[in-house]
């Protein structure tokens, strides 16, 4: 894949791996569309980084409102005419415990990771389907493939992508549309700082952005790191939910 003279839509782009992303693309001779609903803190960031080759367009967008998506999208349709890679990269998650359960909080967790994906599908697949070319690339994570303790709503949301994107990739390969699903493991950013557990083999955003874009590059249709987090989430969805619960349990007392 050769990101040179495309346009490039990167949603959750204000912080964290969507701005490492952009940090890293502002030297290719491409159009990038960036999209948060912070747009400020994009700008800031932008200002500060200096000259760059990339033609950018800052746009505020609430992935988890249908009709953001949707102003978002013609925005970028006027501004570069089409989108020829969407990484649809924003992601909220909450630290929720039996004592703080609200379903508030699942809401804009689905909304955003989940259905602000579907949105943006929405949006591009009429343009794609119609010239047989494409890509879409969503950020889910390693953390699909079971309900980790106060993190349930933020696995669910992540394990509902992932299918979806599985599914997406075997309906768009006859029109010529790649689906790539991206699956980090821990990755410094606003996100994992509010964690207060601990958090092995993390990575910073621009070693992220570094494998996110080289497999890319390679056109691979997942990419996950890193690769002891991957091996080690693995082996923890094999084990039966009685003894994943006790040795959680145990590893809360450390």
């Amino acid at each position: 894949m050769n990101f040179e003279h495309k346009t490039i839509l990167i949603t959750g782009a204000s912080t964290g791996i969507g701005k490492a992303l952009a940090q890293k693309l502002f030297t290719s001779e491409c159009n990038l569309a960036l999209v948060a609903r912070r747009k400020d803190l994009i700008e800031s960031w932008v200002k500060e980084f200096g000259k760059f080759t990339a033609k950018v367009k800052i746009i505020k967008c609430d992935v988890s409102k249908k009709n953001d998506v949707s102003e978002a999208f013609g925005i970028i349709q006027t501004e570069f005419g089409q989108i020829d890679i969407a990484i649809l990269n924003s992601g909220v998650g909450f630290h929720v415990t039996p004592e703080t359960y609200d379903s508030k909080y699942a809401e804009e967790t689905m909304n955003t990771n989940f259905l602000g994906v579907v949105y943006w599908v929405e949006k591009l697949l009429p343009a794609m389907m119609e010239r047989k070319s494409g890509t879409i690339a969503g950020v889910s994570s390693i953390a699909d493939n079971r309900g980790y303790s106060h993190s349930g709503f933020y696995s669910a949301s992540k394990a509902a992508l992932s299918i979806y994107l599985n599914g997406l990739t075997v309906e768009l390969y006859n029109y010529g549309i790649r689906v790539i699903t991206i699956k980090p493991g821990f990755v410094k950013t606003p996100l994992t700082n509010k964690n207060n557990f601990k958090m092995p083999f993390m990575i910073s955003a621009k070693k992220a952005a570094d494998i996110i874009l080289k497999g890319m590059k390679k056109n691979k249709s997942m990419i996950q790191f890193p690769l002891p987090t991957v091996i080690s989430t693995k082996i923890i969805g094999l084990i039966p939910n009685r003894l994943y619960g006790f040795l959680e349990n145990q590893f809360k007392k450390l």
